[in-house]
């Protein structure tokens, strides 16, 4: 446990206080003003869309399927019932 603690006191911080970083730029120019906003926007609106898109295309596809089993399941009952 000993040759740990010489180990530890080197990762401690120094004793000396962080300077404070003062600010040189002006907040106005890095900030992503109107244009981030409407890219932000654009954004949000496109994803919407094409979310609802995927969802009705999937409900689409579900439909299909349902009716595709049904129509294979009376076409096997009316093939059964002429075998017999």
């Amino acid at each position: 446990m000993l040759p740990a603690f010489p180990v530890l006191l080197r990762t401690l911080p120094a004793a000396d206080p962080t300077p404070i970083p003062t600010s040189t730029v002006d907040p106005n120019l890095v900030t992503p003003g109107v244009t981030g906003f409407i890219v932000t926007a654009v954004v949000i609106v496109a994803s919407i869309v094409l979310i609802v898109d995927m969802a009705r295309r999937m409900r689409r596809l579900r439909y299909r399927a349902e009716v595709r089993e049904r129509l294979e399941a009376e076409a096997a009952a009316e093939d059964a019932g002429e075998g017999s």
